[in-house]
């Protein structure tokens, strides 16, 4: 019945966006029809993100998790770039922002992209491919 799916999440400002997505995260993408822009992700899947202008209501969820070999590289090479990693209160997290709690899940740091949506970088598994961001 269906041949694809696509996840989806809106931003204040395609252009600023495009820019953090690939200058900051090392992601692909590519503008599409009505302003939108087509994020190629590791591994091959594919998110739409959609401009809603003034209209934008940042995520109070995370709308993306990028898998990483070394989340402490990441997180390193991220703030380096110059992101900055959240911290959320009953979470207790590292100097760097990372969450580590062995029994409830991998590490984990979130951020935000330049339209305030929640982002985070997660440590993969050993079988998980190598990531962009942390040059492994």
């Amino acid at each position: 019945m269906f041949s694809h799916a696509i996840a989806s999440f809106s931003v204040d400002d395609v252009d600023r966006a495009r820019q953090f997505y690939t200058d900051v995260l090392g992601l692909a993408a590519t503008p599409g029809e009505m302003g939108t822009l087509t994020l190629r992700l590791p591994g091959g899947a594919e998110v739409l993100v959609y401009p809603k202008g003034e209209a934008h209501t940042p995520a109070s969820f995370t709308v993306l998790n990028l898998l990483v070999a070394d989340i402490d590289d990441a997180v390193a090479e991220l703030t380096r770039r110059g992101v900055r990693f959240e911290r959320y209160d009953g979470i207790e997290a590292d100097d760097a922002g990372i969450a580590r709690d062995p029994g409830r899940g991998p590490a984990i740091a979130w951020f935000t992209d330049p339209a305030g949506n929640v982002f985070a970088v997660m440590q993969a598994d050993d079988d998980a491919p190598p990531d962009p961001i942390g040059g492994a």
